[in-house]
């Protein structure tokens, strides 16, 4: 009886070890997150993430047809805008700066793009829906959210995402869509979303610090793994069409368990804080440029089927 031999493990033909791994990034199942202001009048670069950058509306379309060009499978987009108030009423203006971002996009590209939905970057509290005192009503913010929506949808968005963590988002947001005749735009739910500390520098980027307390009443506890499966679940029985894993690379067994659970597609968003320590240790020279790659196969190993990414321009740019 001969031994049972394992693949050789000397290979040196960069060809060969492509063709037996069995993961790897690839640039078409990623998304580039996009900030666009209604104020700036040229790009502004994001102090706490280098190479990101704020771009003016005028100038978003000729930037996502380059990510286009790139192959990117599509972009996320947020906005800054000029006015806030309490109940964060610019978010649904037709008008808007995200509203207005998508058309300009359309116009230069084909590129897929997505639409964040929440409420805190247009809210001059911060937080991602409208308040009752010191806590966010629920119930009140779902009408918000399907206002957003049907804006969005008006304006030719792709995909819509909502991120605020409100209980039954996805069912008024489908609801909404569906009476007003855009039942095709699928809905990419933040399912799992975890109140980390790993979202200081997209705050900064989006204007979306909130004034006062924190998101844990309505974000998810790190230290909970059984709860994200929980989430999926009841977003995927109220109509979403893609759960989302965010943050991706600090939360790996919530993926892995996610892709145990469901058939749906599954993305994982790297979020700021990850793309800034793995930036600034490669640049530093703390870590090889390699570790990179490393970190953007990790999400795809786990489970995930779309990988978001500050990473994803430089990542297509190169590959």
């Amino acid at each position: 009886m001969f031994p049972v031999q394992r693949l050789r493990r000397n290979r040196t033909d960069e060809r060969i070890r492509n063709l037996l791994a069995e993961s790897s990034p690839d640039k078409s199942k990623m998304i580039m997150p996009v900030f666009v202001s209604e104020d700036a009048t040229q790009p502004e670069p994001v102090s706490g993430m280098k190479g990101i950058f704020r771009y003016p509306v005028d100038m978003v379309g000729e930037y996502c047809s380059k990510l286009d060009n790139y192959g990117l499978g599509g972009i996320l987009l947020f906005g800054v805008p000029s006015r806030k108030d309490e109940i964060g009423s610019e978010s649904y203006n037709d008008k808007g700066v995200v509203q207005e971002a998508i058309r300009k996009i359309k116009v230069s590209s084909g590129i897929p793009v997505i639409a964040d939905l929440c409420m805190c970057e247009y809210t001059s509290h911060g937080h991602c829906g409208i308040l009752n005192g010191n806590y966010v009503d629920n119930d009140l913010t779902l009408d918000s959210y399907s206002k957003i929506a049907l804006s969005y949808a008006r304006a030719g968005v792709d995909i819509i995402a909502p991120s605020g963590m409100m209980d039954g988002q996805v069912s008024a947001i489908r609801n909404a869509l569906d009476k007003s005749g855009f039942s095709r735009i699928p809905i990419m739910s933040y399912s799992s979303k975890y109140a980390s500390s790993l979202y200081g520098p997209f705050r900064e980027a989006a204007g979306s610090s909130p004034s006062f307390g924190d998101r844990r009443s309505y974000q998810m506890d790190y230290r909970n793994s059984r709860e994200a499966i929980r989430e999926n679940s009841a977003d995927e029985s109220e109509g979403a069409d893609i759960l989302m894993v965010k943050p991706a690379i600090f939360y790996l067994d919530v993926i892995y368990r996610s892709r145990q659970n469901t058939n749906l597609p599954i993305a994982a968003y790297s979020v700021s804080g990850e793309y800034s320590m793995i930036y600034n240790a490669v640049e530093s020279g703390t870590l090889s440029k390699d570790f990179i790659n490393e970190s953007l196969t990790a999400p795809f190993r786990a489970g995930a089927d779309i990988l978001i990414t500050y990473f994803a321009e430089s990542y297509a740019r190169d590959h």
